[in-house]
């Protein structure tokens, strides 16, 4: 993990952090211009309990850094329509006047007060918040590390799975075997009633010719019988 004076030092390393400007408010309220976007270098000195001298040189030191990370300078017109807007958002808002710079004013953003805090040495609230930012890192490789290693975990259990499935793979594929060879003997089986049952319908319809003829004879013997009485009584 980086230490404060790595922070300091290390451009690089200050990149890495300049999405975490959520950690000023942490540290101390960062009391913001009407737009609520940017900071004069007056209010960032009060934030950082520092003189405006003190930012005004550290910002020239570094005129690249901050300027890439928000610093920005008004001058003449774009200065007039700055003012303008802040007065615009400024009426009925604060109890005081808006308070205007004569020939230029130069603008921060959350990002560029960040670029200050981490290279601002004789600050105890930059300190506080280089301290915050590295705590915060520490504590994100700290769940970095225990994410990878439920992953570790995770991919373990994976692997033991893969060789149950290729242990059962076999299995599976002789029970696949039996099932076919079950499917087989039931269409069989479904195919010998089926015959069954023709046959046995065929059986039923022979039966009632057989019974129909047998009624047929029964009757023309009843008949016979009783002309015979009839000629018998008779003689």
């Amino acid at each position: 993990m980086p230490t404060e004076v790595a922070l300091l030092e290390s451009r690089a390393l200050r990149v890495e952090q300049m999405g975490r400007v959520d950690v000023l408010d942490k540290v101390k309220s960062l009391v913001m211009l009407p737009d609520g976007i940017h900071v004069r270098t007056e209010d960032v000195a009060r934030y950082f309990e520092v003189s405006t001298e003190v930012i005004k040189k550290l910002t020239q030191r570094h005129r690249e850094e901050v300027t890439e990370n928000g610093l920005t300078l008004l001058r003449g017109s774009e200065l007039h329509v700055f003012h303008r807007d802040m007065l615009s958002l400024w009426e009925g808002g604060q109890g005081e006047s808006y308070p205007q710079a004569a020939t230029q004013l130069t603008l921060y953003t959350r990002r560029t007060v960040l670029n200050v805090a981490m290279l601002l040495r004789d600050s105890d609230i930059a300190r506080c918040v280089r301290t915050y930012l590295l705590d915060a890192e520490g504590a994100l490789r700290a769940e970095y590390a225990a994410l990878e290693a439920r992953v570790t975990r995770i991919e373990s259990y994976l692997a033991d799975v893969g060789r149950a499935l290729q242990e059962l793979g076999p299995v599976l594929c002789r029970m696949s075997e039996r099932l076919d060879g079950l499917e087989r003997k039931v269409e069989a089986t479904q195919q010998l009633v089926g015959a069954m049952s023709v046959r046995l319908s065929d059986l039923s319809q022979e039966v009632a010719r057989m019974d129909a003829r047998f009624d047929a004879r029964m009757e023309a013997f009843a008949y016979q019988l009783r002309d015979l009485r009839r000629r018998t009584g008779r003689r």
